[in-house]
């Protein structure tokens, strides 16, 4: 009993700063993601490429493991901030988030672009590195700058990061040819670091991202097991989250222009006699 005792005064005493909450376990799931998709991506493309293996199954299987792994750190990532909203998290939470993104949203897609670089046909290596290291700098920019800047609530500004690492990777699974997947991507990591207006997932939006994330494992899987249409399934997902990359800014701007000009109208009222 009293080795127990001793081990709850311990408990109690330990800073306030050293506890971890529910939020930060979920936090500390999304960087072991984004970890371990660094890990399939080189033990499953990279280091068979190096080898000559002429397996393309298992690289496959790899590249859908990788991506799963990004997507699931993205799920990890809603859910801390909705359970933190709810419970609570330690003072050291915001930390931990902003470091997990770093490593699942930061590393993880930078890598992978610099490993697609490697092994596909017409990518040219040193260009790819390049590609790769502009993605992990806005990644790092935008989460310093998250850090730093207060936004009116309910608002992000740039792309978050876990939109643009799953926009990267969709990005380099359509396979495009190698000079529009190049531009595709530094817009990405331009969006990032932009001044664009993105909503915050909650409510109804948080459950359909949701759903979205799911949906898309459910693709990557089908393709990862050779499913018939699968690799049609995985294009036209791949495109759609393209397609929503681009068109939610056009939306942000559309709305900002609208909101400066009714703005505009109200202090030509106001002057008026």
């Amino acid at each position: 009993m009293p080795e127990a005792e001793d081990e709850n005064t311990d408990a109690e005493d330990m800073p306030l700063s050293l506890r971890l909450s529910i939020a930060d376990t979920l936090t500390l799931g999304n960087a072991t993601c984004g970890f371990m998709a660094v890990y399939f991506t080189t033990t499953g493309i990279l280091i068979p490429h190096l080898q000559g293996s002429q397996e393309t199954g298992m690289a496959r299987h790899s590249a859908a493991t990788a991506v799963i792994l990004m997507l699931l750190a993205a799920i990890f990532d809603l859910c801390d901030g909705l359970v933190a909203r709810k419970l609570r998290s330690s003072p050291m939470g915001a930390e931990l988030d902003n470091l997990s993104d770093l490593i699942s949203f930061g590393l993880a897609p930078a890598y992978f672009v610099l490993v697609y670089g490697m092994v596909a046909d017409d990518a040219h290596q040193r260009v790819s590195a390049l590609a790769a290291i502009v993605v992990l700098l806005a990644v790092v920019l935008r989460l310093a700058r998250f850090s730093c800047v207060t936004m009116k609530d309910g608002m992000f500004q740039g792309m978050p990061s876990p939109f643009g690492a799953l926009t990267v990777v969709s990005i380099v699974l359509l396979e495009l040819p190698f000079i529009p997947t190049l531009l595709a991507i530094i817009g990405v990591a331009w969006l990032m670091v932009s001044r664009v207006e993105y909503p915050k997932p909650r409510g109804v939006l948080a459950v359909a991202m949701l759903g979205w994330i799911v949906g898309a494992m459910g693709l990557l899987a089908a393709w990862a097991f050779d499913a018939p249409g699968g690799q049609v399934l995985l294009a036209t997902g791949c495109a759609l989250q393209v397609v929503l990359g681009a068109v939610i800014p056009l939306f942000a701007t559309a709305r900002r222009v609208n909101t400066f000009r009714d703005n505009r109208r109200v202090a030509r009222a106001a002057q008026l006699p």
